[in-house]
Parts: C-alpha cells; structure tokens; sequence
C-alpha cells in the first residue's frame, strides 16, 4: 500500500516541507478563488453550468466546483468518477451525471445499476456513432422497463478528438437516429475545444469560444421542430474558453439552454498559464520532491520525481515541471523515477547546480498538466497560505 494512505492524516498540521516527497500539494485559498471566479461568471450570465469533474477527482473538490449545490450536474470521464460522486447524489447537491466518452457498450450494466439502486440520480450518455444507438436498442430489449437514454450528440470544431463536425452528412442522420429510437432521445449537443490551449490571448479564446457555440447551434438545427417542447441543451466549454466566458453574453441565443463545462480551471498549470489567460499564482498544484543527488560536471541536479510523479507532459514552458523558486531551472530529463533539473534561463545567466541546490533539498515543482499529474498521487495534500497541511483528500483512482 502507498505510505500516503497509511499515513497522511498524521501530516495534518504540520509545515508541507515535512511531507514525504513526492508529494502533491494543493493551495486550498487558490482553488476557491479560481473556483469562485468561474461560478461569479455564470451566476453573472445567467446560464447552467456543469464542471468536468477529471482533473481533482475527489468530493472536495467536486463539492466546491458545484457551488455546494448551487449547480447540479457534472461530467465525468471514467466509472470511477461517477461512483465516486454517488455521495454528492446521496447528500442531495447532485442530480445528473454526464459520462462524457462516447459510449462504450460495456458501460451500460454499470450506469443501469447505478440508475436502479440511487433515487433521483440521472444519467447521461455521449454519442457520436449510429453504432451506439444499435448498442443501446438491443440492451433495451433485455432491459424493457428501462427508460430512454437522455443522450448528448458529441459534436467535433477543431479538436478532431472525438464527435462529428457539423459538415458532416453523417452528423443530421445521427440526429434522426437518435430521435426515432425508443432507446434514446437528443438532450443536447455538446463540443468541447481542446485546440483552445494553444490560445495565447483573451481575443484567441473568445473567438475558439465563439466557434463552439456556432457549432453546437448549427447541429441543434437539424432537430427541427420537437413535438415535445423539449428545450434543447447545448454544452460548450473549455478550460481557457471557461475564462473568456463572460464574452458569451452577446451570443446566447433564445430558444436553447446554453450550459457550460470545465474542469481544469481549479487547478490550473504551466500549460494554462502559457494560454496567457491565468497568473502564476492561480496555479493550485506544487509537486514537493527531494534533491537526491548533484552532478556539477554537466550542471544538473536529481530529483525523486519523474515520469510517473509528473507525467511527460509539454508546453511552451520549457521541460516536464519548473522549480518554483527558481524559475530558471526546471525538469529537462525524466525516468520512471527520476527526474533531472538543468538550467533552462538565458546561457549568458547561467546558475551553477552546487550554488543552486544541495542533497536533501526539499524542491517545490510547477507542473505541466494537472489532470494528468493528480491522477498518479494517492492523496492530496491541502495548505493554507502558510503552507501548512490542514486537510488531506483522497482521490477516486482507476476507471
């Protein structure tokens, strides 16, 4: 068993430096901030929200992104989540999960007993396949008291990650798929922008944000006319579209639910900042490590932290995470579990190793991409703003 989990609640109280290494630190007056910002932008536009609950997998932080209850719906990524979210269900904060892959059939014996077993919850699916539909209308004939599926059309401007584009011809008989089955009907459309983190402004992010919600409209159009009424979702949203989302005022248009979605915007990292669209100090993830060895031949340093404590992940942020005091030098080279710290400022400036670090310094890391990072910790260690431990949380691990 990892030693965190056998141990951390005895760290509670003490200075973040006396952790073991690695570790993963969260600021807890940042993630409120970053979290209440977001929440204050679409209480002030008026339009639903549903936070992508991927990048801090926990009850904490889901508890918070929901504004305790003030928004009810979530997206999840993985069985894990919504299992792990139930609780939120049960405290009567959540009503409606989104599992927001397109549907693996394999999935479905899993969300019926979650539907069957919890009062009030709802569950949503992801569609981007006529495929899928054929899924679920034979599951439905083993299941006959179940009810339609509520399903999202995934719908792909730019990101060509997952959806279809709205030029596809595949995309309106989809729609016609979906609306002739007695296993599932349309709730909405739903588009995420993951080309949005190569934005390096405020005017780049507006008008990424602008094409999601085009595209969400102009597949919401190959519904016509509904005989229910039913008032169509559509779901756009991004991280660094997320912070932009004031500049939605001017496009939401009548006749439609605009709903909005993010999830790294309470962590935030080196790729957010380099979007330009979040500081330095709205990043709430520090990775504490330890300086294992020095190397002043080649001017670099060890650290226990590598490829499995950071991930290898990139931006225009040079290397795999960037010490915090000492900006000019960051993670350059990675191992399983070790990573190198070189010097990464300007030649003519360059730091000597033995001037900047000593065996046994304990080294505090900015990261890359926080989802990916917080999802190889077994707890989350929470600071205040003296960086004293006084919470610990622990995440839904797996899938």
């Amino acid at each position: 068993m990892d030693f965190s989990l056998q141990s951390h609640k005895s760290f509670i109280g003490l200075p973040a430096t006396e952790l073991p290494t690695p570790s993963l630190v969260l600021s807890k007056p940042v993630i409120e901030n970053n979290i209440q910002q977001l929440l204050d932008d679409v209480k002030q536009l008026n339009i639903a929200f549903r936070p992508h609950v991927k990048t801090l997998k926990s009850t904490e932080v889901t508890r918070m992104m929901l504004g305790n209850g003030r928004h009810r719906r979530i997206v999840a990524s993985t069985l894990c989540e919504i299992r792990g979210a139930i609780a939120l269900v049960q405290e009567g904060i959540l009503d409606e999960i989104l599992y927001g892959l397109p549907l693996p059939p394999s999935a479905l014996p899993h969300l019926t007993t979650l539907i069957k077993t919890i009062p009030n919850l709802k569950i949503l699916l992801m569609i981007d396949n006529p495929q899928q539909i054929t899924h679920l209308e034979k599951y439905a004939e083993s299941n006959p008291t179940l009810p339609p599926w509520p399903v999202f059309i995934k719908v792909d401007v730019g990101s060509h990650r997952a959806g279809l584009e709205t030029s596809s011809p595949s995309l309106p008989d989809l729609v016609k798929r979906v609306e002739a089955s007695n296993a599932a009907y349309v709730y909405g459309f739903y588009c995420h922008a993951g080309h949005s983190y190569a934005c390096k402004t405020n005017a780049e992010a507006e008008r990424v944000l602008g094409d999601e919600i085009g595209g969400v409209l102009r597949a919401a159009e190959f519904l016509g006319e509904r005989k229910d009424k039913r008032k169509v979702v559509v779901s756009v949203g991004s991280t660094p579209t997320a912070h932009v989302v004031k500049a939605l005022k001017e496009r939401v248009p009548g006749g439609v639910e605009v709903e909005l979605h993010a999830g790294n915007y309470p962590a935030n990292d080196l790729q957010q900042l380099n979007t330009g669209l979040v500081n330095q100090s709205q990043q709430a993830v520090r990775i504490l490590a330890e300086v294992c060895s020095v190397y002043p031949e080649r001017n670099e340093a060890l650290v226990n932290a590598g490829t499995i404590a950071l991930a290898k992940e990139t931006s225009d942020s040079p290397g795999y995470g960037r010490v915090v005091d000492k900006p000019q030098w960051s993670v350059v080279r990675m191992a399983q579990e070790h990573g190198i710290l070189g010097f990464t400022g300007a030649a003519q400036g360059e730091e000597k190793v033995g001037d900047a670090f000593r065996v046994g310094d304990k080294v505090w890391l900015y990261i890359q991409h926080a989802c990916i990072t917080a999802a190889a910790h077994h707890v989350y260690y929470v600071v205040d703003e003296g960086d004293v431990v006084r919470e610990t949380w622990v995440p839904w691990k797996g899938w």
